[in-house]
């Protein structure tokens, strides 16, 4: 968490409310979010002045588009929230930057556990940062495309599936609810998935996305993720399996299991994924 939905929500809610804004100051209070900037520095004079012209995403990394070909990363990690607010409004804890704009507003990065990180980037230095597959919501392989990427894999296709050089943006929620509204077990072997379980698996995860995106994202009991505004994901309200361990399946009835596949709890329905 956040995944490719609640990374897509937050960019869509700051989009009208940072660009065409030219950036006045920097505060960074904990350098360790700029763990990935080569110099901190370069964070702080890369961003001042600059105006921002756009926003795009790829998997779960949110863009910044900045004048003189600049990109401002944000990765949210585990528990970041990036917002706006009016500079004079108190700040949540642990807001760890906070950039500020033109008509008196700033972004805020916020993230209790500090696994997010962000950095201001050349266009050349974000290419070769880049080592992504395929955006799962905007560029999605074709089926072709994921079957070759697939070919005589043995993992199993949930840790495929979290594999970002695969496809990007997929996390554990998703992956889960994805097989499950596929059909296929999430132990079996990447390489023996048949071109029908390819087409489904795409075509399954395709809507998995796109409610995930209309519904604003998930946001768990724990509350790690919320939107811009302080609201809750409310994609948690249609989850199948993900969290639902000895739960009845919606499908079948029978109790939805929870395994450890490489390290990440997995939910799915023995039932309905044969």
């Amino acid at each position: 968490m956040p995944e490719l939905p609640e990374v897509e929500t937050t960019r869509r809610l700051i989009h009208d409310q940072i660009v065409d804004r030219t950036i006045t100051d920097v505060l960074v209070t904990r350098d360790r979010m700029l763990r990935r900037q080569e110099r901190p520095a370069d964070f702080r004079s890369r961003l001042s002045g600059r105006r921002i012209i756009g926003t795009s995403r790829l998997g779960k990394r949110l863009h910044i588009l900045l004048g003189g070909d600049l990109v401002w990363l944000v990765h949210l990690g585990m528990s970041g929230r990036l917002s706006t607010a009016d500079r004079t409004s108190k700040a949540p804890p642990h807001t760890h930057v906070r950039v500020g704009l033109d008509d008196g507003s700033e972004i805020r990065f916020t993230d209790p556990r500090t696994f997010g990180y962000t950095m201001v980037v050349t266009q050349d230095e974000l290419d070769e940062l880049t080592t992504m597959g395929p955006d799962a919501w905007t560029d999605p392989p074709t089926a072709d495309e994921l079957g070759a990427r697939l070919e005589r894999r043995t993992a199993p296709i949930k840790a495929l599936l979290l594999d970002q050089t695969i496809v990007a943006g997929v996390g554990n929620i998703y992956a889960d609810e994805t097989l499950f509204a596929a059909g296929i077990d999430p132990r079996r072997a990447g390489g023996t998935l048949t071109e029908s379980d390819i087409d489904s698996l795409l075509a399954a995860l395709r809507r998995v996305l796109e409610a995930g995106i209309e519904a604003g994202g998930t946001t768990l009991s724990d509350m790690a993720y919320l939107l811009p505004d302080g609201r809750s994901g409310e994609f948690v309200t249609e989850l199948a399996v993900y969290g639902r361990e000895e739960e009845p399946c919606p499908r079948c009835g029978d109790l939805i299991r929870r395994d450890v596949i490489r390290g990440r709890s997995t939910f799915w329905s023995p039932t309905c994924q044969r």
